[in-house]
């Protein structure tokens, strides 16, 4: 077992910085690594730097009251060691409480850090989390004097925590929790001792479990949990979950543990969360939760787009399965003309192509429009996308219709901002309308409807006589670009493609584009059952749920797998979309309804061969996913 190490042992005098001449984060870090690299402690003060960037990115160690503790463990290092400086001014570090930092411990641990070093580290967390000692630290005016304040608070925090355990174990085990974080250094610990001391404050029994870089400590029972009235998991990295199946869950980032311990004990107390269900239902919220953390992450644009989109799909939904149904009585049964008309197809094409599909454009831009400058600019951009559409300018000149109509409105609101207040009632009703219709609608009618209509038809002419080696590559790109980001804006730039070739009269892109968007939750549900080791036990457990997901053409099934190993797994399902959207492409299949799924079967042209490609591409998902991956450690 490893002797007790103090934290004396890390820190050193001359591996203090009483006043940082730092002003920036960037600076700081480059100091406190200067610092330990003079000192004698790093093989590379590169690599450590690395290091300690590669830890800030997955979230910054700024933890609030005036304290950052970036650390790393690397190879980098020579010697276990701390750098600690302070900046009276204080440094903006992008701190959880948006505060400036004063104290500043730089914590270099080296890549086979003993357990012993670790639960060092840990002390000074918890150490940190005393208000008056970090007004000690902010005083000290010797290097000496940082050294004493810390050995005593060590002392004192040593005989703290043997009452605490005795008084707790007394008490019984009421509330449980997790805490988390990717280096298992500082963060953990923090999380843990602040949950813990709060519980204290207010009479709440617990126990929290702590997955550090020393392993899991303190591990939970099957008969805690079962008492507990709910657990908290505060982590930013997976831990066991199934454990937990039946109890109130409250899942947060390990910052939360830290800054908001009193608020998660009181909803743990109210059993204020949701009954963790694992398996299918856990798979789901983790598709929940990374959706909600892209769409968190992208751009305003990208925003209004997605309304405009998400508005108009109804109508493509609808009225493009309404259409296929129409197919059923023969292509040309809609037309009176054609030998094999039906009054009936003839109803349907009116409904779905006729009045639906008619619709599409100008509800796409209408929403862009509204979702910028909100509902006066929803007029402007109806009656823009409505001009797109009749122009020929199709689905690109609705977005440029909406975005237009949007912005014009956005302007006009600046622009009246000073008329009298009597005149407010008007703006929405009058003003806004007639100049927003009348300047959008002039600058599509006389600069942008004509080329961008000329643009479309000239796409619509090579694709339909483009020769079978293009129309294969076109299908490659497609489905490349359908599992690139799962749901994300280049796979619905693919699938309004797709819905553009369909309102053109051009089937055979949306079939390949709707296969390779089934491929990636076929193809990891297929290497989950196939190569298990690959997996753990809860992705092997999703993976069913991915054949339901996959079969029904929702693609976001395989988001959860990419994103516990984007490197490998996101390449994997590319190539096997891109297959998948080549051979349908190559196959010659079609595919009228705007989606996709085994429920389109009946419609789709080829579909044997449909099958075929979709199979062949999730094979070759599975078999990449199995070159690429690693196996699970036991």
């Amino acid at each position: 077992m490893d002797r007790q190490i103090r934290i004396a042992d890390l820190l050193k005098t001359d591996t203090i910085v009483l006043q940082l001449s730092a002003t920036t984060k960037e600076e700081v870090l480059d100091e406190l690594i200067d610092k330990l690299d003079e000192a004698g402690r790093l093989h590379s003060k590169e690599e450590m730097k690395q290091a300690i960037l590669a830890r800030e990115a997955q979230g910054s160690t700024g933890i609030g009251d005036g304290i950052a503790i970036p650390h790393a463990k690397t190879a980098a290092v020579k010697t276990p060691s701390i750098a600690f400086g302070i900046s009276q001014a204080g440094i903006d570090y992008q701190s959880l409480d948006n505060q400036k930092a004063h104290l500043f411990f730089m914590i270099a641990a080296t890549e086979d850090a003993s357990e012993a070093h670790l639960e060092t580290l840990a002390m000074l967390a918890q150490m940190l989390m005393d208000e008056s000692f970090r007004r000690e630290l902010m005083k000290a005016v010797t290097k000496e004097e940082v050294i004493a304040i810390i050995a005593r608070k060590e002392k004192e925090v040593h005989g703290e925590q043997e009452t605490v355990s005795q008084a707790q174990s007394k008490a019984g085990v009421k509330v449980v929790a997790v805490t988390a974080c990717p280096t298992g250094i500082a963060h953990t610990y923090m999380a843990a001792d602040a949950l813990k001391k709060k519980a204290e404050e207010m009479g709440i029994a617990i126990k929290v479990e702590t997955n550090g870089s020393g392993g899991v400590k303190n591990r939970l029972t099957a008969e805690e949990i079962a008492e507990a009235a709910a657990v908290i998991v505060a982590a930013d990295k997976q831990v066991e979950m199934e454990r937990f199946v039946g109890k109130v869950v409250i899942e947060v980032p390990v910052a939360e543990g830290i800054r908001h311990a009193e608020a998660l004990l009181e909803r743990a107390v109210k059993q204020d969360g949701p009954v963790f269900r694992g398996g299918a239902a856990s798979y789901q919220e983790k598709i929940q939760a990374a959706k909600a953390e892209s769409n968190r992450n992208r751009s305003a644009v990208y925003k209004h787009l997605m309304n405009g989109v998400s508005n108009m799909l109804p109508f493509v939904v609808g009225g493009g399965i309404i259409i296929a149904i129409s197919f059923m009585f023969g292509i040309k049964a809609f037309d009176p003309k054609d030998p094999s008309f039906h009054p009936l197809a003839k109803a349907l094409m009116d409904i779905g192509g006729g009045t639906a599909f008619g619709l599409m454009i100008p509800v796409l831009a209408g929403f862009i429009a509204k979702s910028i400058a909100d509902r006066p600019a929803f007029a402007p951009g109806m009656v823009g996308g409505m001009l797109a559409s009749s122009s020929g300018a199709g689905f690109l000149g609705g977005i440029i219709a909406g975005f237009l109509a949007g912005y014009i409105v956005a302007g006009l609101k600046k622009l009246f901002a000073g008329l009298p207040e009597s005149l407010e009632g008007i703006k929405p009703m009058l003003l806004y309308p007639l100049f927003g219709m009348l300047l959008t609608g002039f600058i599509m009618v006389y600069v942008v409807s004509d080329p961008v209509a000329a643009a479309n038809a000239a796409l619509g002419g090579w694709l339909k006589n483009m020769n079978q080696g293009n129309a294969i590559l076109l299908g490659l790109v497609l489905g490349a670009m359908m599992a690139f980001d799962m749901g994300g804006p280049v796979n619905k730039a693919a699938y309004t493609f797709g819905i553009a070739m369909i309102a053109a009269g051009n089937y055979a892109p949306h079939a390949a584009i709707m296969a390779a968007g089934m491929t990636p939750p076929l193809g990891l549900a297929l290497a989950t059952t196939l190569f298990k080791k690959k997996f753990t036990e809860d992705e092997r457990q999703a993976g069913k749920t991915a054949y339901v997901l996959g079969a029904s053409f929702i693609t976001e099934g395989a988001i959860p797998f990419a994103a516990a190993d984007p490197t490998r797994v996101i390449p994997s399902i590319m190539v096997g979309s891109a297959v998948a959207g080549g051979l349908s492409m190559f196959f010659g299949c079609t595919l009228p309804a705007p989606h996709g799924g085994l429920f389109v079967l009946p419609v789709v042209g080829h579909a044997g061969l449909y099958l075929l490609s979709i199979l062949i591409g999730t094979v070759v998902t599975a078999l990449m996913v199995n070159l690429l991956k690693k196996e699970v450690e036991a």
